[in-house]
């Protein structure tokens, strides 16, 4: 027999209620759909930045190597420029030492079989004094014996010594060239008691002989 009406009515009235009552109702918090969990890392990323390099946190004092580090970055980023060219700079200095500190006189002898030739410079290879045998009064085939190299040596220590050169002299560079007798002569002069105002100050013995080295075919050789 079917139910009346005021039954079947209040019947589906129970069963509404209990369904509400039994079955939650899911709803998804507004904090948790994916937008607005980007928005939250995105805000928490840029405050985290912000905490960390925002010049107020680069002005505090810093209390660690870590934060050392990040002062030191914005004191450098502050400035117009970021490359410091302080250190390039020659304000406090001293000044250059002279070129003769550093550089020393030199005394040049270039002996061939023919003639000797005995200079000094400067340390700027200005010519103090430069004569040969031929400049004391040895002529023709007499200016490329021992005798003349040696005489010249003498007389160009003589010179130095009255002009006052050695006085001047800190150190003395000895440059010899080719195998003439006056080569043996003028090293002579230099380990005589003559030679003792100049061989104190030698610091150095260079020999710029020229070699020969290819080139042009050399001339037929003179026969007496």
């Amino acid at each position: 027999m079917s139910r009346s009406l005021t039954t079947r009515l209040m019947a589906q009235s129970i069963s509404r209620r209990t369904c509400t009552a039994t079955t939650p109702i899911v709803v998804r918090h507004i904090s948790s759909t994916p937008t607005r969990c980007e928005e939250k890392k995105t805000s928490n990323s840029e405050s985290f930045l912000e905490s960390i390099y925002s010049p107020m946190a680069a002005k505090e004092p810093p209390s660690s190597l870590e934060d050392l580090s990040k002062s030191a970055v914005f004191q450098a980023l502050s400035k117009s420029s970021a490359v410091d060219t302080s250190m390039l700079r020659n304000d406090g200095s001293k000044p250059s030492k002279k070129t003769e500190d550093h550089e020393p006189y030199h005394l040049h002898i270039y002996s061939h079989k023919h003639n000797t030739h005995i200079s000094c410079t400067k340390p700027n290879r200005e010519a103090i004094i430069s004569l040969s045998c031929g400049n004391i009064g040895f002529k023709n085939a007499r200016r490329g014996t021992f005798d003349a190299a040696y005489s010249l040596g003498k007389y160009v220590l003589e010179r130095l010594v009255h002009n006052g050169w050695p006085m001047k002299m800190k150190k003395l560079e000895l440059v010899m060239r080719g195998f003439g007798q006056g080569r043996e002569a003028a090293m002579k002069v230099l380990l005589s008691p003559e030679g003792k105002v100049l061989r104190d100050k030698i610091v150095r013995v260079t020999d710029s002989t020229r070699i020969k080295f290819a080139g042009t075919r050399s001339k037929k050789p003179r026969r007496l």
